[in-house]
């Protein structure tokens, strides 16, 4: 991952409007030059996190950052927006026989490995786009960019500042959203895809968080045997995302 070191090579590249994964702040740093990158970074979505100077220091691999650190990331993030327009342009360039909106919503996935996973089979699928929360997961780094196998460049993937607020925002535009947990009451294959669907997945180590699961229209499980009894996340959204996709083409199949 590219990282950016020191004020002037975090301003230069803000105003060359340089894809930026996020900036770290040490805490207590406040000057002039400082808030001028705070405000660039506002005005471009690019997250700003003011952390300990210890942080920074194991971050930039070095003492010597000024009290400012950039992660540089592979592409710009889109906006929820674009992944809707995406998905509307599909099925309006198919006459109506384009898949209805299918977006996959990532409640905190932090291995950039999985997360390029997850891009690279969402676009298999024919899914629209990818939302990620700011905070608490991966980036679009250069690490999920070769774990998509290219995808990335292809396929809008949203950073949001509130993944709740998000899905109700999906919810308005007409989505229902099924979330993916061990525990969920019903079997996946038993929920209907055929509608516009969000595919909520949680991260690997919690599932889903409390708040983002209440807000699912329904829970589902993927059945497993055996002492295992989740899947890694990637894979668990490959299963998911194709069921999606066998019920669309049978229920295109049948008009």
């Amino acid at each position: 991952m590219d990282k950016l070191t020191g004020i002037h090579a975090v301003k230069e590249a803000l105003e060359a409007w340089r894809p930026i994964d996020r900036i770290a702040i040490a805490k207590g740093r406040q000057d002039t030059r400082v808030e001028e990158i705070v405000q660039l970074a506002r005005k471009q979505g690019v997250p700003v996190r003011f952390e300990d100077r210890g942080q920074l220091d194991r971050l930039a691999n070095s003492k010597d950052h000024q009290g400012v650190v950039a992660l540089a990331a592979a592409r710009a993030a889109a906006s929820l927006e674009d992944i809707l327009a995406n998905a509307n342009a599909n099925a309006n360039a198919n006459a109506g026989h384009g898949q209805l909106g299918l977006i996959v919503l990532l409640d905190g996935v932090e291995d950039p490995h999985n997360l390029g996973a997850i891009i690279r089979t969402t676009l298999a699928a024919g899914a629209h786009g990818v939302v990620i929360p700011e905070r608490r997961a991966a980036g679009l780094t250069d690490t999920v960019a070769r774990a998509s196998a290219g995808a990335l460049a292809h396929l809008p993937v949203a950073k949001v500042t509130n993944l709740v607020r998000t899905m109700e925002e999906l919810k308005d535009a007409g989505y229902w959203l099924v979330g993916l947990d061990e525990q969920g009451g019903e079997n996946y294959t038993e929920v209907d895809y055929a509608s516009p669907v969000g595919i909520v997945l949680g991260s690997e180590g919690q599932g889903l968080h409390e708040l983002t699961r209440k807000r699912c229209d329904f829970v589902v499980s993927l059945p497993t045997t055996g002492p295992i009894k989740s899947l890694n996340v990637s894979v668990a959204a490959g299963v998911v995302l194709f069921e999606a996709i066998r019920q669309r083409n049978a229920r295109t199949r049948g008009k």
